[in-house]
């Protein structure tokens, strides 16, 4: 694939040039380090494929690629950056793949695959009709990012700043307040227990109480999670008794 790589750091996109010419799939025909450069060189040379970094001067990656969005020729992108942050926008541009810097050959070599996969894969079916909820959400692991559908989530818990997703005896960071993650997730899916969790539905095995107040709910995997007095109300209606605070 011809491949063009946009980015404003000497050091990134000598590291990139190397590690492309370990890579038989790839012939790198041009460099930029800025959005409109890489625009300028786009229609003279007619890249396949696209190593875009997002934070750059003038034209930054993530304006570059809504602006190739609708076209006809519109390259394959995939993101080289150093920020985790800008995923979940980067899959909504289209992007093949997010790599985080610095990109290892076996991790790129992975991406162009994904990159000729989906060339020659057919005609995608018209999408489903689009949710207002959140269907799945972007985490870091090592040097990539991962995609998580939401149904796959067990439960979600706040440390400081971040939110621990937790998936059997797998666990991810990402960086949201658990107020966003609670206006974006369906609620008939998720319940609000405290101010720090939220908890798949169908995975509370049951709730109990101390009989002085105190509530718990039981998950299906044995861990336990406080109820806030605030959310029991929610948690009892789950049994059919809302009037959390007879007992």
């Amino acid at each position: 694939m011809r491949t063009l790589v946009v980015d404003d750091e000497p050091l990134a996109v000598e590291r990139l040039q190397v590690i492309c010419a370990g890579i038989e799939d790839i012939v790198l025909v041009g460099t930029a380090s800025d959005g409109h450069a890489a625009l300028r060189l786009m229609e003279a040379l007619s890249p396949d494929l696209v190593l875009l970094d997002i934070s750059m001067p003038g034209l930054d990656g993530m304006s570059l690629a809504r602006r190739l969005e609708g076209r006809p020729s519109r390259p394959a992108i995939v993101f080289c950056t150093a920020f985790d942050t800008f995923a979940v926008e980067a899959f909504a541009v289209s992007a093949i793949d997010y790599l985080l810097k610095p990109v290892t050959t076996e991790r790129l070599a992975r991406a162009v695959a994904k990159v000729l996969e989906a060339r020659s894969a057919p005609p995608a079916p018209e999408p489903p009709p689009a949710t207002a909820w959140m269907q799945d959400l972007w985490a870091p692991s090592g040097s990539e990012m991962v995609r998580i559908p939401v149904t796959r989530i067990d439960h979600i818990e706040a440390e400081r700043d971040y939110m621990r997703l937790h998936l059997g005896k797998r666990s991810y960071l990402i960086h949201q307040t658990i107020a966003e993650l609670e206006r974006k997730l369906d609620p008939d899916l998720f319940i609000r227990l405290h101010r720090s969790s939220i908890v798949r539905r169908d995975f509370i095995a049951s709730l109990r109480h101390d009989g002085r107040g105190t509530w718990q709910a039981v998950l299906a995997d044995g861990a336990a999670v406080a109820i806030g007095r605030t959310y029991l109300p929610a948690a009892r209606a789950l049994i059919g008794r809302p009037d959390a605070q007879r007992r």
